[in-house]
């Protein structure tokens, strides 16, 4: 019988993802995404090498999915704000992305990939600059800055849903209340973009 070398990645990376998510690099083992992968731990090396080789592929897809998702797709105010809602829409179908880039923060290790993510966000940054020279875009804001900005704008409601919680008084597995979370995200990140 031949093996399914791809359904067999596929599960290792998911349980991967799974458990980096609850626990961070540091904090689980190459056992314990065996197990939960339901494949033997030399299989699991034979496919992605160390932990921190794991981490990184992880990491890395995950961040390269987000990529494909999301862009800024023209210079106006309506494409910064979808940007920002469809930047909120992928971290609420994704929560586990918001915990891995924590666990990433609250390590040791340098940033996973760091030179090609830099790449892709001075893509964005001088996106938004080109808009600024072009008048569509507030040129008072530093282009750094805002990007940052929108993209915090747009995931910290999944990075401390209990904070958010806390402060709206309602659940953001509702589905009203993340309508009004996305809508509420739009409309911030034009106001914040908008010259003046």
């Amino acid at each position: 019988m031949a093996w399914d070398t791809e359904g067999t990645r596929r599960r290792l990376k998911e349980a991967a993802t799974a458990e980096f998510a609850e626990r961070g690099l540091e904090g689980t083992t190459m056992t314990r995404i065996a197990e939960r992968a339901g494949i033997n731990k030399e299989r699991l090396y034979s496919y992605f090498g160390d932990k921190q080789a794991l981490w990184e592929t992880v990491l890395g897809d995950e961040l390269e999915r987000l990529a494909r998702a999301v862009g800024v797709r023209g210079v106006g105010l309506d494409d910064i704000g979808e940007f920002a809602g469809a930047t909120y829409d992928y971290h609420a179908r994704h929560p586990e992305l918001a915990r891995l880039l924590q666990w990433e923060g609250l390590g040791h290790a340098p940033a996973a990939d760091a030179e090609r993510r830099s790449a892709h966000y001075r893509d964005k940054i001088e996106h938004i600059r080109r808009a600024q020279g072009d008048g569509e875009l507030d040129d008072r804001l530093a282009a750094d800055h805002l990007v940052f900005a929108l993209i915090a704008l747009a995931a910290w409601w999944q990075t401390v849903p209990q904070l958010a919680q806390m402060i709206t008084g309602a659940d953001g597995g509702d589905t009203t209340e993340r309508e009004r979370r996305r809508t509420f995200v739009v409309e911030a990140a034009r106001r914040l973009a908008t010259p003046r």
